[in-house]
């Protein structure tokens, strides 16, 4: 049996009267990656901020090595080995990897100066006894999303972290950062360092974690050993039911159907180069490739929020050229944004602003905002989601990430469009809110809306879609239909396997 490391045990943790966790429990076995698996808004977030020291629970112990601890801080939290990686990386940009990694514990000569050759000497050798090829003098803000996460894993381990939470570590990452990282994770097992690791992605899970916890609803539902449980039960466990059909589409033929969208030869120099493609009334036409390969760009540049160099735009059969996201809204056409956080949302503002901030134009009497038709598209948007926000006056960015992916959704949905663009629309969303998006989007395409869905999940685009673009260097790589749609067929086009 491998020694138990860490214990939490009946944790509660309220939030205004309210039970964000309700008891859970959870154990940590030394040198094991333990996935962490439940919906937005299940308290994942939550019991590792009562981990990390950031809240402290109201009921319930804190065992490290069998010894109880309080954890009142993240200091305390270093003390006994814990190391957080949240998703968003909180590294200083405009020091060097060497100084992230001794903020605050800097070294000093004897003249009491800071001794930045010692650093970047120790910090060198932090780095590569993790594999980590990441020169120590380097601007943090210089390096990769995916550069960046790495310093975050050496500066955790560096603390004598041999407990460390990696929350959706790969939710902005290439397959080819994705690699490294478990090639890092691989390393850090062989030094016994145990892992808590958050993911939606069940394949992830399934090939590096040994342990799965689920929870739902703030309360623990079970713990199953990776190689003995199935995608199936897992999303039975989070959900409470099992979904009859994770993907719903009703598909429909396009031979029929108007052509609401045409791109020809569509050119941003050093960016894309020679795109065209068409979608009709009623199609999810797909684009997929690697991260990087210029998808969001051209959808952007369609969309008027960045100009191209050449090429021509056809909307219902009349050439366009939006100067702004303003004319492409007003012509009927709508794109839900790759980043939610910084494109998406106005964190601080409420959800029935941001559900209408692009539709104002359909609810003033002049200068002023019939509230009446506002509240009443708020309503009938948040009910058609299944949105859950115990008001549409609370701040968007409180809500899980799954909800507020679905104000996102229902703020372009409110603007009518004939033409909506989703850019990765399930990105960071847990497995019951997937389902439920992709239920919209069905529902959406019957009423003849026409789709472009901007994916790197390969099954979401090949269970969703009619067509497949693939992009691979700012290039149309290649065109496939849906009888023709698998990952290893689409993989040979990103990834450069077919001319």
């Amino acid at each position: 049996m491998k020694q138990t490391v860490l214990e939490m045990i009946g944790i509660k943790k309220s939030f205004s009267g309210i039970y964000a966790l309700s008891g859970i429990d959870f154990n940590l076995q030394q040198g094991e990656v333990h996935a962490l698996l439940g919906e937005n808004g299940a308290g994942k977030s939550t019991l590792i901020k009562v981990l990390g020291g950031i809240y402290q629970p109201d009921e319930g112990t804190i065992k490290v090595r069998g010894k109880e601890v309080k954890i009142n801080g993240v200091p305390a939290a270093r003390e006994n080995g814990i190391g957080i990686i949240h998703q968003e990386i909180v590294l200083v940009p405009y020091l060097t990897v060497a100084q992230n990694l001794f903020l605050g514990r800097e070294i000093e000569t004897s003249y009491k100066t800071v001794n930045k050759a010692e650093m970047n000497r120790r910090a060198a050798e932090m780095i590569a006894s993790l594999g980590v090829k990441i020169d120590a003098d380097t601007l943090v803000g210089n390096l990769t999303i995916a550069q960046q996460q790495m310093v975050e894993i050496v500066k955790a381990v560096s603390f004598n972290g041999n407990i460390i939470v990696m929350d959706e570590p790969t939710s902005s990452l290439s397959n080819e950062e994705v690699e490294q990282l478990f090639q890092i994770i691989g390393e850090l097992k062989k030094k016994q360092v145990s892992i808590i690791y958050i993911s939606h992605r069940m394949e992830e899970l399934f090939r590096i974690s040994d342990r799965v916890t689920v929870i739902r609803d703030g309360m623990y539902v079970g713990t199953k050993k990776t190689s003995e449980t199935n995608p199936n039960e897992l999303v039975a466990m989070m959900v409470g039911r099992d979904l009859e059909s994770f993907y719903t589409r009703d598909y429909c033929d396009m031979k029929k159907a108007e052509v609401a969208l045409k791109v020809e030869e569509l050119t941003q120099e050093g960016v894309f180069d020679g795109i065209s493609f068409q979608v009709h009334k009623g199609e999810i036409l797909g684009f997929a490739g690697l991260v990087g390969a210029g998808r969001s760009e051209i959808m952007e540049s369609i969309f008027g929020a960045r100009g191209y160099t050449s090429g021509t735009v056809y909307l219902h059969g009349k050439k366009v050229r939006f100067k702004n996201p303003m004319q492409a809204i007003k012509a009927g056409i709508a794109l839900v944004p790759e980043d939610r956080k910084k494109q998406g949302l106005v964190l601080g503002n409420s959800v029935s602003f941001n559900m209408t901030l692009s539709s104002l134009r359909f609810y003033m009497n002049g200068i002023a905002i019939n509230e009446k038709k506002r509240k009443k598209v708020v309503q009938e948007y948040t009910d058609m989601l299944r949105l859950k926000a115990a008001s549409p006056e609370i701040e968007a960015g409180s809500l899980s990430g799954g909800n507020q992916q679905k104000v996102v959704l229902g703020k372009w949905l409110a603007t009518k469009p004939d033409v909506l663009i989703l850019d990765e629309p399930t990105r960071g969303v847990d497995v019951n809110a997937k389902f439920e998006i992709y239920s919209v989007i069905n529902e959406l395409a019957k009423q003849g809306i026409a789709i472009v869905m901007v994916s790197s999940e390969l099954p979401e685009i090949i269970n969703m879609c009619d067509n497949v673009c693939v992009i691979r260097g700012g290039k149309l790589a290649g065109k496939l239909s849906r009888e023709e749609l698998t990952q290893e067929e689409i993989m040979k086009y990103a990834a450069g396997g077919v001319e």
